[in-house]
């Protein structure tokens, strides 16, 4: 069940001052984007660890052990020749230059591509806590962008929206992490004013054909997503899933993604926010109007015998679209968008 994803709305467990602190700490407004809040998941990027999880093995991407894929050797630097260095390493350019015999020095290059794919649709931009998904999946794309460079992996992949993406090819050390990170913020601050209108007056036909067409442009962000993830990557998907409920509205998606899972380390993350899995505790009995742009549908706060239907529903949804996702060979890891990824790092979660 989904509902509208423009308001932002309380909760029992994170009362508004501790909310507004932990805003503060991420440098957050909870909606909007700032480099800022990207940036300083550079001292984080210790949370996690992006070395190999498993071996690939597939017909493209050849049989090997090595959790890493490189090109072998790569440039490091120039220094005056020094007795036992090998002639062949002479740097003739650089010795004519100066008059003095250089040498190049080589280091072994264990980079491999890392690409991430960030969905910011207007299915994302709602929270009911503490952060919109949108917001959320960003931190997570910069914490993984973040450690990428630490570990001298080439970062890259996409940033879309429903009906837009960004393409990045994989780039080496800051320039990589940054050019990612600008590509989140525009787009997601673009497109956040323009879904609030949006949602606001949108007819019930028009939401329909939008819903078609959202699921549409899932399966080509997923066949691009395909495209561009050469063998040996470390791929992630950053997404609410909403798209991947059923795959009878989303065919293409999920065979793209088994074919990346074929030849590449396909790691899915799903955010949620906390008003899908229960519905906020109230010491009263509440009739509330829940809408999902579409249909329209009442339920009673404080009632317990709702509540534990609503929360039944919610995780039957989710025990269906973990086994869709792990039918690709897909690691899946579930975030919400209620806590910070800091205390989800730390107390559970693992990348």
């Amino acid at each position: 069940m989904w509902f509208n994803r423009q308001k932002k709305s309380s909760s029992k467990s994170l009362d508004k001052a501790s909310a507004q602190s932990l805003l503060t700490d991420l440098y957050s407004n909870g909606i909007d984007l700032s480099m800022q809040e990207l940036l300083q998941y550079q001292n984080k990027s210790r949370l996690i660890d992006l070395a190999g999880k498993k071996n690939i093995q597939g017909k493209q991407a050849g049989n090997y052990l090595s959790r890493s894929k490189g090109r072998g050797m790569e440039f490091d630097e120039v220094r005056h020749y020094q007795t036992g260095d090998d002639v062949r390493a002479i740097d003739w350019r650089v010795t004519a230059r100066t008059g003095k015999t250089h040498t190049k020095l080589f280091r072994e290059e264990i980079e491999r591509p890392v690409l991430v794919a960030t969905d910011l649709s207007q299915n994302m931009h709602f929270g009911s806590k503490l952060l919109f998904k949108s917001v959320q999946a960003a931190h997570l794309a910069a914490l993984i962008a973040w450690h990428a460079k630490i570990r001298g992996d080439r970062l890259g992949g996409l940033v879309f929206c429903d009906d837009q993406h960004i393409e990045l090819k994989p780039r080496s050390r800051k320039a990589g992490v940054l050019h990612y990170l600008h590509a989140l913020t525009t787009l997601n601050n673009q497109n956040t004013q323009t879904y609030s209108e949006k949602s606001d007056a949108i007819e019930t036909e028009k939401a329909e054909n939008s819903r078609q067409n959202i699921h549409q442009y899932f399966d080509q962000h997923c066949a691009r997503l395909r495209h561009i993830a050469k063998p040996g990557s470390l791929v992630y998907l950053i997404t609410d899933g909403h798209a991947l409920r059923d795959e009878k509205n989303c065919p293409h998606a999920l065979r793209h993604l088994s074919q990346i899972s074929q030849h590449c380390e396909l790691v899915l993350c799903l955010i949620s926010d906390p008003l899908e899995q229960a519905l906020p505790e109230s010491s009263l009995k509440l009739a509330v109007t829940f809408t999902d742009g579409i249909n329209r549908q009442q339920l009673t706060l404080g009632d317990n015998h709702t509540a534990e239907q609503y929360q039944q529903q919610a995780h039957a949804q989710n025990e269906k679209i973990q086994l869709l996702l792990q039918s690709t060979g897909a690691r899946v890891i579930h975030f919400s968008a209620g806590e910070s990824l800091e205390q989800q790092l730390k107390y559970g979660a693992s990348l």
